[in-house]
């Protein structure tokens, strides 16, 4: 037999019914998006886990093929990649591997065009630089002189700054502009640190160009003293 409720939880229920009438709407949609943000969240969390075993899968396709000198099996697997992950580390260091092959064989268009899609969409700004040294060094090698600057003019990060230097003296000395490659090269043997063998190659090219790169080091010590004190 059901109880009766007492004249006190009577109220209680009343005051229960009042509070879910006015607010009980809004209650529950607060809690259908904070257990929709969750599920959300989980879901999120599944799809870039997927995401990442796809593309992990799809680039050890493509670098099979790479190392088996396949090109057509090799482009088209780039293509995918490319296609479905655009961006990322994967299809970053594909197009980067597949530039370096397609060069090798003779298809520079397609090793610039490769680098390019680098430059456009970044893993991050460590791979922007390197693919942009290296379609430097394309454009230098096809006598391209203004496309090699080009991609030289964009700002460097800090550890690449030196290499765009020596990358742009390479390009200043193939055009016989002297100066210009000697300021570069300046600017790239006092940015690289001594212990990189790099540094030695800078050092050649100074000399080559009748310039004392151990005088210029020595002379550039105080005036870096003087600034990291102030």
């Amino acid at each position: 037999m059901a109880k009766h409720l007492d004249l006190e939880e009577q109220e209680q229920l009343d005051q229960l019914k009042a509070f879910w009438a006015q607010y009980g709407n809004m209650i529950t949609w607060v809690l259908i998006v904070v257990f929709g943000s969750v599920a959300a969240y989980n879901g999120w969390q599944y799809w870039q886990r997927k995401q990442s075993v796809d593309a992990a899968v799809m680039y050890d396709s493509f670098e099979q093929a790479a190392k088996a000198g396949d090109l057509p099996l090799m482009e088209r697997a780039l293509g995918d990649i490319t296609a479905k992950f655009s961006g990322s580390t994967y299809a970053n260091q594909a197009a980067m591997l597949a530039a370096q092959n397609l060069y090798a064989k003779g298809q520079a268009p397609k090793a610039i065009s490769a680098l390019q899609s680098v430059v456009d969409k970044p893993a991050d700004e460590g791979y922007s630089a390197l693919a942009r040294l290296r379609l430097a060094a394309l454009h230098l090698d096809a006598k391209a002189y203004p496309e090699a600057l080009k991609q030289l003019e964009a700002a460097a990060p800090k550890d690449f700054e030196a290499l765009f230097a020596d990358r742009r003296g390479d390009v200043y000395a193939a055009q016989n502009q002297r100066e210009q490659a000697v300021s570069e090269w300046k600017k790239a043997f006092t940015g690289l640190d001594e212990r990189l063998e790099y540094r030695r190659m800078v050092e050649i090219k100074l000399n080559s160009f009748g310039v004392d790169p151990v005088a210029l080091a020595a002379a550039a010590a105080p005036a870096a003293s003087a600034a990291a004190s102030k």
